[in-house]
């Protein structure tokens, strides 16, 4: 089952003598359940698509569908909601609020969406993250790897038609990078949750079970890992 479709996606910045292409012309799609690898050097323009996929930017021309719906026919409000509900995001920098304990963090996109937590649920995710013993800390009294579990569990905890990873493992050291990346795929095939990762570390990118390759905001490659 398609799950999301890019169709002819153009991101332009400036004009005349500072038009800037980003993204020319991009098309592909990602299949439910699969884990797809973004893979570019700094400029390629991996990051620009993913923030066009979730819906953070507008693109110049072209179409994102999440499970069938336009979300560029949406306005900014039910933009807003449809990317907090069905779109998880998870930076390289963590994003968490410094006064909130980890169960708290986690939680935040059901709390600000007024949902009922499933405590059931958010325990078995904190047995998945390894944060049982944890929950309770602030996020400065966690490692980094800890910090970035937290972030995937914000991510997974409303159940997204996908999971968005820009640069996950780039604040990290190589242990926890590994930790990180192997979560991921145990997200993937446990709870069978579909996952664009951009990465610019190959051997990171070999997790996925596809890897495109862009280079100057164009596809160039695309191989099965």
């Amino acid at each position: 089952m398609e799950i999301l479709k890019v169709e002819n996606l153009t991101k332009i910045y400036g004009k005349d003598t500072t038009k800037v292409v980003a993204l020319d012309n991009v098309s592909f799609s990602v299949e439910k359940g699969e884990f797809v690898a973004i893979v570019g050097a700094s400029g390629s323009g991996k990051s620009t698509l993913l923030h066009l996929i979730g819906g953070v930017d507008r693109p110049t021309s072209g179409k994102v569908y999440i499970d069938g719906k336009n979300i560029y026919n949406f306005d900014d409000d039910k933009l807003a909601i449809f990317r907090r509900r069905q779109i998880g995001l998870i930076y390289q920098f963590y994003n968490l609020i410094p006064i909130l304990n980890v169960e708290e963090n986690i939680t935040l996109p059901l709390a600000l969406d007024n949902r009922k937590i499933d405590k059931e649920a958010l325990n078995d995710l904190l047995k998945l993250l390894g944060l049982q013993s944890r929950k309770n800390h602030l996020p400065n009294e966690l490692s980094g790897g800890q910090q970035q579990r937290t972030s995937i569990g914000r991510a997974l905890i409303t159940n997204p038609a996908l999971i968005l990873a820009d640069e996950p493992t780039g604040n990290l050291d190589s242990k926890a990078s590994d930790e990180i990346v192997a979560l991921l795929k145990k997200s993937n095939k446990e709870l069978n949750q579909t996952i664009i990762m951009i990465t610019h570390n190959m051997e990171i990118a070999k997790f996925a079970d596809r890897i495109i390759k862009i280079e100057d905001g164009r596809i160039v490659e695309e191989v099965n890992s």
